[in-house]
């Protein structure tokens, strides 16, 4: 039983050893007002390493992909940082300006899609002569990837779009409401245009008022002004492009329309991977994992970003 319970220890203790010991740093970024708060894992045995710094998408996510409004606990962001931090990965999120409450007096004033841009600038000046870090890879999802584009300055060494769009949002809006309903993806495709025209929606859908509400305006506005597949083209550093083929957002379409913008791209489609980065082998699961942790990463997803990064 002794010889039993020291083999079983040497186990234990080589699979510690094995592993990285990482520690996680809260961390805040200020935007003049705005507070950008945030957590940075990293091995704090090593002298330096890679840092990733993760954009999440639209709406109100936080630095782990959780958005407790909506139920959405998938905590993908959380679990993208520690499979990355384990792999001796420094990997940075951080809340959006519209999910810590203190910012939300600002954003009554005035809140603009380039706005979501300078916080990634901020975060990035935060880090850019930071010695334990030897490069930088921005890594942007969904909206986020847009975001990422257009915050990238000569210190991010590498750049990672994942679920990002190729078109215009307004686009992209009416290709989805079209999805579910043809009649109003017409009025979707009014509304955009009338609002890129004259500033103004006089009469809104009551169907789409959560999208097109008069709040919403001067940031749509703001983020129908950019092509993703045009900003791409304008990126010299190496880019990797991501989508699962799982993804109900964002269709592989879009990330080989991004790999066709700038061909010097490296385009991998991850097999059965969602939209929150989520393994799904049943289509029933798809949603479900949007919910819920206990669904897997993908780990092709995970290995194709250690590569990448480190090679």
């Amino acid at each position: 039983m002794k010889t039993i319970a020291l083999i079983i220890a040497y186990i234990i203790t080589n699979v510690i050893v094995a592993q990285s010991v990482f520690i996680s740093e809260e961390h805040l970024v200020l935007n003049d007002s705005i507070q950008l708060p945030g957590t940075l894992k990293f091995n704090a045995e090593l002298k330096q390493q890679p840092l990733v710094i993760y954009i999440q998408g639209s709406g109100d996510p936080d630095r782990n992909g959780n958005q407790p409004a909506f139920n959405v606990n998938s905590d993908y962001i959380n679990q993208l940082g520690n499979a990355l931090a384990e792999q001796n990965i420094a990997f940075y999120s951080f809340d959006k300006r519209n999910v810590t409450k203190t910012n939300l007096k600002f954003l009554k004033q005035r809140y603009l899609f380039s706005d979501l841009a300078t916080d990634v600038s901020k975060v990035i000046d935060e880090f850019k002569n930071d010695n334990r870090f030897n490069s930088i890879t921005i890594i942007g999802h969904s909206q986020g990837s847009l975001v990422a584009m257009l915050a990238i300055n000569s210190h991010i060494d590498k750049y990672i779009s994942l679920a990002g769009l190729s078109e215009t949002v307004d686009k992209a809006f009416v290709r989805q409401i079209t999805n579910q309903s043809q009649e109003l993806g017409e009025v979707a495709k009014q509304h955009a245009d009338e609002l890129k025209t004259t500033g103004d929606i006089k009469e809104i859908n009551p169907y789409l008022v959560s999208l097109f509400a008069k709040v919403n305006h001067e940031f749509l506005i703001d983020y129908f002004k950019y092509n993703p597949s045009e900003e791409i083209k304008k990126i010299d550093i190496p880019i990797l492009i991501l989508n699962g083929t799982k993804d109900i957002q964002v269709p592989v379409d879009d990330a080989k329309a991004l790999h066709e913008a700038n061909p010097k791209s490296k385009l991998v489609l991850i097999e059965n991977m969602n939209h929150v980065l989520k393994l799904i082998t049943i289509d029933d699961d798809n949603l479900k994992s949007y919910y819920t942790a206990d669904y897997p990463l993908s780990q092709e997803l995970v290995t194709l970003i250690i590569k990448f990064v480190k090679e």
